[in-house]
């Protein structure tokens, strides 16, 4: 028995990912009609392995009249929201400048019920369950968070995909 070796070419590649794509697409069509509610977008562009904000989700279907959409129309939104380059994220230098704002003292620390309410409050707001769980532990015996070591065991963790 053997083995086809060979490198698949991009063209195959590239007939995986729109398989893939709708199939996923199909998962998401509830009603089997061919469509797919408006609102599932962002789920479903994530599901794919992206990882767009819910303010980019809006951006690219903004001017989508129907509530529902065929996979014709959502994929120029995937590859929209699929262009999205690393460089646009965020980094870790950019979160503890953030951060840094809400230290009063400039002692690296902020409250941890601070951190919380900033989590829950700003920007692609967490749920407080959410903010629980990713807070679990980062607080010390005065209530405060080392903000700087916080975000670099975030960005450690989605760099290597641990949750």
């Amino acid at each position: 028995m053997a083995f086809n070796s060979a490198p698949r070419s991009a063209e195959d590649k590239q007939a995986e990912w729109a398989q893939k794509v709708k199939e996923a697409f199909g998962l998401f069509d509830d009603r089997g009609d061919g469509f797919i509610g408006k609102q599932l977008i962002g789920e479903l562009v994530r599901a794919l392995g992206f990882n767009p904000t819910e303010a980019d989700v809006r951006r690219c279907t903004k001017d989508i009249k129907s509530e529902r959409i065929s996979f014709e129309e959502f994929q120029p939104i995937l590859e929209s929201l699929s262009k999205k380059k690393d460089k646009d994220l965020p980094t870790e230098k950019g979160f503890i400048e953030g951060l840094r704002t809400f230290d009063a003292e400039a002692n690296g620390m902020i409250p941890f019920a601070e951190l919380r309410h900033i989590l829950t409050s700003i920007g692609e707001k967490l749920t407080d369950d959410e903010a629980d769980q990713l807070l679990a532990g980062h607080g010390d015996k005065q209530g405060n968070v080392n903000y700087e070591e916080f975000i670099r065991m975030l960005m450690k963790q989605s760099a290597t995909g641990a949750n």
